[in-house]
């Protein structure tokens, strides 16, 4: 698996116009699932994720993680983050898991997430969606197992 995270003050998803996603202070996560990934893999990723030190301190410093923050989280699945650029000018899709494979792995990270206290929302899996981010930082850290 492969996941964009970005430190927001807010995150949204749209699809058709209709909101069905919006999240405050916390991360949205671009998560991209490839072949032979696990849901091991995805309850790994939610225990990083949820503990991972992102956010500042009093001090300045990035000591504190989205749950530390009391903070949010926002998934979207993303199967372009597998893609191959290394030929031509078309990117190649190949890497990415097939949408029966990868549905039920990004609801379980999704799942992982709350499940670990965060409060969690998602995208609408293989939708097209209008995805608003607010970045805060700007932070973007890419997280692969």
């Amino acid at each position: 698996m492969r996941l964009v995270l970005q430190r927001v003050r807010r995150g949204r998803v749209s699809v058709d116009g209709v909101e069905v996603a919006t999240i405050g202070r916390g991360l949205v996560i671009l998560a991209g699932v490839g072949h032979g990934d696990t849901p091991e893999q995805a309850v790994s990723l939610a225990e990083k994720v949820s503990t991972l030190r992102v956010f500042e301190d009093a001090e300045g410093k990035t000591n504190l993680s989205v749950q530390d923050v009391g903070g949010q989280v926002l998934v979207v699945s993303q199967f372009t983050l597998y893609a191959d650029t290394r030929k031509g000018r078309r990117p190649s899709f190949l890497d990415a898991a097939p949408p029966e494979a990868a549905e039920p792995l990004v609801r379980r990270l999704a799942d992982a997430l709350s499940a670990r206290g965060v409060p969690t929302q998602t995208g609408v899996f293989g939708a097209h969606m209008l995805v608003e981010i607010e970045n805060d930082g700007p932070v973007t850290i890419l997280l692969e197992r």
